[in-house]
């Protein structure tokens, strides 16, 4: 390793976790606008659910071009082209009129986040390397931390009566200062393996492993985003604080990704996998066994306390894949988590409408607990 670049890691962490940051301030700024969006453009709740899935798509077609991409021209110049398109897409979703143009905005939307995931993954792969030691999690506590700001932001203009533009245009300038000051320091591109690289390929069996990791993961991720409250509502009966269980799983979400690298560093990735699916499930059956405000809310705090470190761990692993390129690897990964994503907020749905949504959870815990028993085949 080139001695100059160790001594700039320090530097080049830094300017890494800055992307991250951007990243989860952008997506944290939409989703606190969505509600006054869905009003200036007079739109019910079946058409806004079928609106939003066009953030999705974009970012699925572009799963295979980032890897691509990354091979091709490096994670660097990626990076920086991806990080000022994206939060500049939030000025085009304020300015939508029509249904129509709000999906074009949106697929770009997901389209620029997955390309900027993919390539400040791959960046912090590089980082992790100069450290020789396991850093990841610290990167995606910064994103969940920039979503905690964003969102306060968000909460602060929609009080203050400022419109989506004006705020969405203060993201934007405030983004690309960072990405701009940020990029410099971001690590060159021989970092990346590059040369001739598929635009599909067939995953080895410790990729599909990893992925299948993370789509156990993320699709427990998936479920308490989209129905914690709705538990709350309908199960607990919470007749306040109906969020209370989706504030406490990102607490401790976003803390256990901060902490979560000294962990790892003393009791191994496979062990805290293991734990982190124990941790996942028993968490989803205490919500299922005992649905009362107090021990429904500890059950969240156990579920971001799991969730918190296994899609930074799997990204990390996939990164150092002796058989494809970091960027490729990712994206590969990447694919197969966001499906899980995609997929439990759905299943639920299903399973609730068939029997109740307590069994629905109960469900989830089983895929929660995949999580442990998949990472006891990992080498």
């Amino acid at each position: 390793m080139n001695v100059s670049l160790s001594l700039n890691s320090k530097a080049y962490r830094i300017a890494v976790g800055v992307f991250f940051f951007v990243a989860g301030l952008t997506f944290s700024s939409w989703a606190s606008r969505i509600p006054d969006i869905k009003n200036a453009l007079h739109l019910n709740d079946a058409v806004l659910g079928a609106v939003l899935f066009a953030l999705p798509v974009g970012q699925l077609v572009s799963l295979p071009l980032s890897g691509w991409l990354i091979s091709r021209f490096g994670s660097r110049q990626l990076i920086i082209g991806a990080a000022l398109l994206y939060p500049l897409t939030l000025i085009l979703l304020a300015l939508t009129t029509t249904a129509f143009q709000l999906i074009c905005g949106l697929f770009f939307f997901g389209l620029w986040a997955n390309l900027v995931n993919i390539a400040m993954n791959t960046q912090a792969v590089g980082v992790e390397k100069l450290y020789g030691r396991s850093i990841m999690a610290s990167f995606h506590g910064l994103w969940s931390l920039a979503g905690f700001s964003g969102a306060a932001i968000g909460s602060l203009f929609v009080t203050a009566g400022i419109s989506p533009l004006i705020h969405f245009s203060i993201i934007f300038v405030l983004s690309s200062i960072l990405a701009l000051a940020a990029y410099k320091y971001t690590l060159p591109n021989e970092f990346d393996v590059k040369g001739k690289q598929p635009l599909f390929a067939k995953p080895g069996k410790d990729i599909l492993l990893l992925g299948l990791i993370a789509f156990c993961c993320m699709l427990c991720e998936g479920a308490m985003a989209d129905w914690s409250g709705v538990y709350f509502q309908k199960i607990v009966q919470a007749k306040t604080f109906i969020t209370i269980g989706y504030v406490a799983f990102t607490a401790t979400m976003a803390t256990g990704r901060f902490v979560g690298d000294r962990l790892v560093t003393k009791f191994g990735v496979k062990n805290i996998l293991q734990l982190s699916g124990i941790f996942i499930a028993t968490g989803l059956l205490v919500l299922v066994l005992f649905p009362y405000m107090a021990t429904a809310t500890v059950g969240c705090l156990l579920i971001g306390v799991g969730v918190s470190c296994v899609v930074p761990m799997v990204f990390a692993l996939a990164g150092r894949s002796a058989k494809m390129s970091p960027g490729l690897a990712l994206a590969t990964v990447s694919s197969i988590s966001f499906l899980g994503f995609l997929m439990g907020p759905p299943l639920i749905g299903f399973i609730a409408q068939a029997a109740s949504l307590r069994w629905s959870f109960s469900v989830i815990a089983l895929m929660g607990l995949g999580t442990t028993l998949l990472a006891r085949k990992l080498k």
